[in-house]
């Protein structure tokens, strides 16, 4: 079992303003696993009926229980998971308690109540660029082609047959159980073209077109795919220029080995390289819990890859590159022109400590996700 104790900071931060910790992310991404390793506590899987039966008394359940932490892994599972939490919330004020699942409370009709000052949410996002050495890895290649669910990137080989199963259980135990669809060929054709179009503008209209549906359709799969986490929908920046584009957002797929998989890549060339880490940065910045993050891009084609608001006016810039000294100011100069006020950061694979440098006139500070996340949060 490999600690991973960013996130565990994150569940004992929360639970100092709330009682229920709401672990949420993409299948596989290790939740059971993260519960599992807090020492202490009561875990139980609610896939099993004997766990069912068990909690159909909460009240019994709770007053009987001799630990101070609760772990329900998979509780949507249970009938009423939602009249559990608030009762564990309401009437055992000192219990921690911590709930997992790989969608949004709000995906499930079962869950009657929001639990509303109750809780608080952790969202589990793939390996992280910081926590490299402790999965053993030592060249991020490897991450970017096998992506950062767990069990893909301790494989000693790279297994294509992994993200194929990913996508039958994907479909059958978040998406069936939750929304009850039956276009399975359909849906799951939907999120490969996305996958395979991953990290670019998205539109709808021809992704239907290509995908044999209706537009409507494809609308109403986007937010099953966001609440699923499966997909990321990143929203350009504007306040009001004229040249900027204001409406066509960005789509990313959860994860580089599930893009690369679909683009049919068993390995990578130089030039893949730069898509797959700014997938990698954004992961970072998720983990951060940045409330905005946006990309900027006017009609002219210049782009920076992400921006993060700061209020009156100001916004960091963040440009992810795999060579620091490819770097070019173009896309970050036209930004500047419209919004000057805000840092620049350059977000590279550094081996040692992060630096600064003036480039063209702008002060940038280039340095790893590592150094990143601390800054923004």
């Amino acid at each position: 079992m490999i600690a991973r104790p960013l996130w565990n900071q994150r569940l004992f931060a929360g639970w100092q303003k709330a009682s229920i910790i709401w672990l949420t992310g993409p299948r596989r991404v290790g939740k059971t696993v993260l519960a599992q390793s807090l020492s202490g506590a009561e875990f139980l899987n609610c896939d099993l009926p004997a766990v069912a039966e068990r909690l159909r008394d909460p009240e019994m359940f709770y007053r009987t229980s001799q630990c101070d932490l609760v772990i329900f892994d998979e509780v949507h599972q249970l009938p009423d998971p939602s009249r559990l939490l608030k009762i564990g919330a309401d009437e055992f004020p000192k219990l921690k308690i911590l709930a997992t699942g790989s969608s949004t409370l709000a995906a499930t009709r079962k869950f009657r109540d929001s639990l509303t000052g109750r809780k608080r949410v952790v969202n589990l996002v793939p390996v992280l660029y910081e926590e490299l050495s402790a999965f053993g890895v030592v060249d991020v290649r490897k991450r970017l082609l096998y992506g950062g669910l767990p069990a893909a990137l301790l494989a000693a080989d790279y297994d294509a047959g992994f993200y194929a199963e990913w996508m039958d259980s994907y479909f059958a135990r978040d998406v069936q159980e939750l929304f009850h669809l039956e276009k399975r060929w359909a849906f799951l054709r939907v999120l490969e073209l996305l996958f395979r179009q991953s990290g670019g503008l998205l539109d709808v209209s021809k992704l239907a077109a290509e995908a044999q549906v209706s537009r409507p359709t494809v609308a109403n799969w986007l937010d099953i795919y966001q609440t699923t986490h499966a997909i990321h929908l990143i929203r350009p920046f504007s306040a009001g220029g004229r040249r900027e584009i204001i409406a066509q957002p960005k789509i990313f797929g959860f994860d580089t080995g599930m893009v690369c998989h679909a683009r049919g890549w068993d390995s990578l060339r130089p030039e893949d390289c730069g898509l797959l880490w700014e997938h990698l940065v954004l992961d970072t910045l998720l983990a951060a819990g940045l409330p905005k993050i946006h990309f900027w891009r006017d009609k002219a084609g210049r782009e920076v890859d992400f921006i993060i608001p700061r209020g009156r006016g100001a916004v960091d810039a963040i440009e992810c590159k795999m060579n620091p000294a490819a770097f070019e100011v173009r896309g970050l100069e036209a930004l500047r022109r419209v919004y000057p006020s805000g840092d620049n950061y350059v977000v590279c694979p550094l081996a040692g400590s992060g630096y600064q440098r003036v480039q063209d006139g702008y002060k940038l500070t280039f340095l790893s996700p590592t150094e990143l996340r601390p800054v923004l949060e």
